[in-house]
């Protein structure tokens, strides 16, 4: 018989949510993905790219060179204050950011290395970890604000710790670490310690204008940080599975290691179509116009549910709000997500699921990107 290796796993909440929403007909504000198309240059880039004779043949293993150097560039042109990774050697295209965290998990962690999470965490990263034999070591974020306890950090930060996972801006929270999260003697501490540190910044271009995105200032944490992000999120279109690693070269060698066995090479026409649009004279207007882009969903759905009872969340980043309920039922959090898509036609996700412990403070999770017309039904139904 065999023995799974992660028995205590079932079907992912998110997953759970968005089949219930099917069953139901209702409204699916779970899963983080738009009901609305990626930009028409392009899927027109992607069109003409699917035609092109050799382009559907594998890309090379690190990514197409042409999108590493357009994501080099744009780098170096939205962040003028921040080194240029070098396309060659720092920068690898991966199946999207859950592969290239993966391929970092298996890169650096080792038997009995532990891993610091900070929690509510999305759920792929206890499992990820436990299956390279680490040990993840929780920190819980407390809400509202879900601002890092850095003397939790110091406490739970040993010699065996080996990577630190940061998500900004947060998911499910949307806090956003600043430049006073990362001159904190927390990270120092953890810096000088680890063999590598980890920032997953998924979200980045999505940041509110209240909200300035920090990266980390310290020279000596970019040399051992690895950091991902993903152009399904910044270009709409979730269902590509497109993203990619920077780290410094030493780093990039290893994770390159791992992903040349586990993908090897990402979809080459798609790689081609978002060369295109990086390479265009409109794609900093684009990332630029994100954070107002998403800001405005976020006001309008949270003007929507003014004054129906809901306590809403502060949202900095990202593209989630997070709501209390206890003014309307004394239920679990899934249980009351349950009840909403069964009996109100709005699916969400409970905020226990975030958490390794199923700890639950009566929070739900909305996802707000979506189209002017899903929010204004949606908001409806929950009033």
């Amino acid at each position: 018989m065999l023995l799974s290796k992660l028995p205590d796993v079932g079907v992912s909440i998110f997953t759970q949510m968005t089949l219930l929403a099917q069953e139901t007909g209702a409204i699916n504000l779970a899963q983080g993905f738009p009901d609305y198309d990626p930009p028409q240059e392009l899927l027109e880039a992607l069109a003409q790219h699917a035609r092109t004779p050799g382009h559907h043949q594998y890309a090379p293993m690190p990514g197409l060179p042409r999108l590493r150097e357009a994501i080099a560039a744009q780098i170096g042109r939205l962040h003028a204050d921040a080194p240029v990774p070098d396309p060659a050697t720092e920068i690898t295209v991966t199946a999207g950011a859950t592969e290239a965290l993966y391929a970092v998990l298996a890169a650096v962690v080792r038997p009995g290395d532990e891993v610091l999470v900070f929690e509510p965490a999305y759920d792929l990263y206890g499992p990820a970890i436990r299956l390279q034999g680490g040990v993840p070591r929780y920190v819980r974020l407390p809400a509202p604000h879900f601002r890092p306890d850095w003397e939790a950090v110091r406490r739970v930060v040993s010699p065996r710790t080996r990577l630190v996972l940061v998500n900004t801006p947060h998911n499910p929270s949307g806090a956003v670490f600043t430049a006073d999260d990362w001159n904190e003697p927390g990270p120092p501490a953890v810096r000088h310690r680890c063999p590598g540190a980890q920032r997953r910044s998924v979200r980045a271009p999505r940041v509110r204008r209240d909200a300035p995105h920090e990266r980390p200032p310290a020279p000596e944490l970019r040399e051992r940080s690895f950091v991902l992000s993903s152009f399904g999120k910044t270009y709409h279109a979730t269902g590509w599975k497109v993203g990619y690693c920077i780290a410094p070269p030493a780093l990039t060698a290893e994770v390159r290691r791992v992903h040349q066995f586990l993908t090897f090479a990402v979809s080459t026409p798609t790689q081609h179509a978002l060369a295109d649009v990086l390479e265009a004279d409109t794609a900093d207007a684009h990332a630029r116009g994100l954070a107002q882009f998403y800001q405005e969903k976020r006001d309008a759905f949270r003007n929507l549910l003014e004054g129906a009872g809901w306590e809403l969340l502060p949202v900095p980043g990202g593209y989630f709000q997070l709501a209390r309920y206890d003014a309307f039922s004394p239920q679990k959090d899934l249980a009351f997500a349950q009840f909403l898509a069964r009996e109100k036609g709005v699916a969400v996700v409970p905020v226990s699921a975030f958490y390794h412990d199923g700890f639950d403070e009566g929070l739900i999770r909305f996802c707000f990107a979506k189209q002017p017309s899903t929010l204004t039904e949606a908001a409806a139904r929950l009033r």
